[in-house]
């Protein structure tokens, strides 16, 4: 039997692959990727967990609907098995996400004096999942005491800050300008701590938390009520020292010890006649000496130096020298 012409075309077509439907795919199995970045700390009486929600599948296509989050906590059997932990672990809900996280809060009260596993894994609409985060354990411990009473004074080397609250470690946290949210700025081992990296003009706010060592890491507790202050410059350089006078055939000549503070701005002179008060003869900017030429002869004079900074504050005089006119 012949073919006619067109089965043929037809056939060639079919065969050398143009509109040749081959094996059909499997179905995506839209499995989400598993969590990598659970992590959970004690805060005060609760246990704070946050993690990132798996957007990709495993077959790195994105997810078309949000997974369904399984998270659990329960003492981990040792050695740990995840499975063994799972089935006795207790599943704690949904938990809102915002921005990808989710954030889970969750009592604590009932695992006190024991470490607890968590984990958590991402199913996907086919109800299936990619597997367990990473785990994380925690040791629970008595709620850490807030810190109270905080409060933040200007001084000289920048904001001082005080509160009460027992001898032991605590976090400071500063919002500075601009700053949305605030950031750790140092850990202090006394309520108390002084932050040298402020600006005068500028507004400050901070917050602390008490830190307690624990055997899987660290508790918080509850953050403090926050505080805010814009220190303004009202405090003067150190008093000039050093000072000492000479007559020489000018006049007489002084000098003294150069200050060194980063906002100086310069030195006042300050001269008494016999019988009179001490009072302002010259600015000398930031020149550590000065020659008195407007002196009579065989007159005995007193000198004192102040110091200025850029903002006009004024020291207090330095310790007075007494010279005899030449």
């Amino acid at each position: 039997m012949t073919l006619k012409p067109a089965l043929l075309i037809a056939t060639a077509l079919l065969l050398s692959g143009c509109g040749y439907v081959g094996e059909p795919l499997p179905p995506l199995l839209r499995i989400p990727v598993p969590v990598t970045d659970l992590a959970a700390v004690q805060r005060g009486s609760r246990i704070v967990v946050q993690f990132t929600v798996p957007r990709l599948t495993t077959e790195g296509t994105v997810l078309r609907n949000p997974p369904q989050l399984d998270l659990r906590a329960g003492p981990g059997p040792n050695p740990f098995d995840a499975g063994a932990w799972a089935a006795h672990a207790k599943p704690l809900g949904e938990g809102p996400v915002e921005g990808g996280r989710a954030r889970y809060e969750v009592p604590a009260d009932a695992w006190a004096g024991r470490e607890i596993v968590f984990g958590v894994r991402a199913v996907g609409s086919s109800g299936r999942d990619g597997g367990w985060s990473n785990f994380v354990v925690v040791a629970v411990v008595p709620p850490p005491q807030r810190p109270e009473d905080v409060r933040a004074e200007p001084v000289a080397e920048g904001v001082h800050l005080a509160w009460q609250g027992q001898t032991g470690l605590y976090r400071v946290f500063r919002r500075g300008p601009g700053e949305q949210s605030f950031n750790p700025a140092a850990d202090a081992t006394q309520p108390t701590w002084t932050d040298t990296a402020t600006e005068y003009g500028k507004t400050y706010e901070y917050l602390v938390q008490r830190i307690v060592k624990t055997a899987t890491g660290e508790a918080e507790s509850e953050p403090s009520a926050s505080v805010r202050v814009t220190p303004v410059d009202r405090f003067p350089p150190a008093v000039p020292t050093g000072l000492k006078a000479v007559a020489a055939t000018t006049g007489i000549a002084l000098a003294w010890e150069r200050n060194g503070e980063p906002d100086f701005g310069g030195y006042r002179v300050y001269r008494a006649a016999p019988g009179a008060e001490l009072k302002p003869i010259a600015d000398t900017g930031q020149t550590p000496s000065y020659t008195d030429r407007t002196v009579e002869a065989g007159k005995v004079y007193r000198y004192a130096v102040s110091a200025l900074d850029a903002s006009g504050n004024e020291s207090r005089p330095s310790d007075t020298v007494e010279v005899t006119a030449p």
